[in-house]
């Protein structure tokens, strides 16, 4: 499905002609030759390189996602309104990046603080899907009130308020405590593109499919169902087999199952061979708990 091109930490999935959909930033419908997961620097955007260091683009230890959701250390881009931010145009920076590794076509485009050497790639029939994982800012849904269960650090997990290492300094086990330990950066980003022409129902049933593919993944191997700014972007190409429908029973739906799962096991191995996983949102960088209980009632 992709000609994969992997330069200064972007990396680019390229198939003329395809139909994308996107949840990431300015996600949506959009038509074109390319879509790329870009690993951003240490400490973005406070740190954010405007030289072109390819080092500092790619290194290890690259921002946390949760930064890009607000709750990171320093003033990070706010982009669901809670918490502190500071202007960036974040257009602007991704066309920068792009063109930094050479790239000038436009795409959707995901962010990441993992590096791009975790990425992994699974094809199965006509599906073919790239991730990259890192599970420092996990969500878990408990399903009894006031409890977080195993993975959440039972009883209650952190909520988003306090989800925070005690002292943000990797590395430094601070006497022992297992939170110091974690990895920095976090978020599971999905590329999946098939060669079949889907129906436009089909194309958006395809996210689901692979939301869905990714939380069981999640689950079985981490505990948690997500991370707090997981991000997906499907494809297809409009020349293709015409496909009416993608789920889970069909050859699309079912070749995307397993494209996810073994794309995202794979990059999780890498990611943490050499670092151990968080055994709960308590004892990750950051994390949340949905232990809020909604109001239910006849219609």
């Amino acid at each position: 499905m992709f000609d994969a091109t992997l330069r200064d930490g972007a990396l680019r999935l390229r198939r003329e002609g395809t139909r994308w959909l996107s949840t990431g930033y300015a996600g949506g419908e959009s038509r074109g030759p390319a879509a790329y997961n870009v690993t951003v620097p240490d400490g973005w955007p406070e740190t954010e390189d405007e030289g072109g260091d390819a080092e500092a683009i790619g290194g290890e230890g690259a921002v946390s996602s949760s930064d890009l959701d607000g709750d990171g250390p320093s003033r990070p881009l706010d982009l669901d309104g809670d918490g502190p931010s500071r202007p960036l145009d974040l257009d602007a920076y991704i066309r920068r990046r792009l063109a930094r590794a050479g790239f000038g076509e436009p795409g959707p485009t995901l962010l990441t603080g993992v590096e791009q050497r975790h990425a992994r790639r699974a094809r199965l029939g006509s599906v073919e899907a790239v991730v990259t994982a890192g599970v420092s800012n996990p969500a878990t849904l408990p399903m009894s009130p006031g409890c977080g269960g195993p993975a959440a650090g039972a009883p209650g997990g952190r909520r988003r308020d306090d989800a925070r290492s005690s002292t943000g300094d990797e590395g430094d086990d601070g006497g022992g405590d297992d939170v110091d330990r974690c990895p920095p950066t976090g978020t599971v980003n999905v590329v999946l593109g098939t060669t079949r022409a889907l129906a436009p129902g089909a194309l958006a049933n395809l996210l689901t499919v692979v939301a869905e593919a990714k939380a069981a993944t999640l689950l079985a191997r981490t505990g948690f169902t997500g991370t707090t700014s997981d991000a997906v972007v499907v494809g297809c190409d409009p020349d293709g087999e015409p496909a009416a429908f993608s789920g889970s029973a069909t050859d699309v739906g079912t070749a995307a199952r397993a494209c996810v799962r073994d794309a995202l096991s794979a990059s999780l191995d890498s990611r943490y061979a050499d670092v151990p996983l968080p055994a709960s949102v308590a004892d990750a960088t950051y994390g949340v708990v949905t232990d809020e209980r909604a109001a239910v009632s006849k219609l």
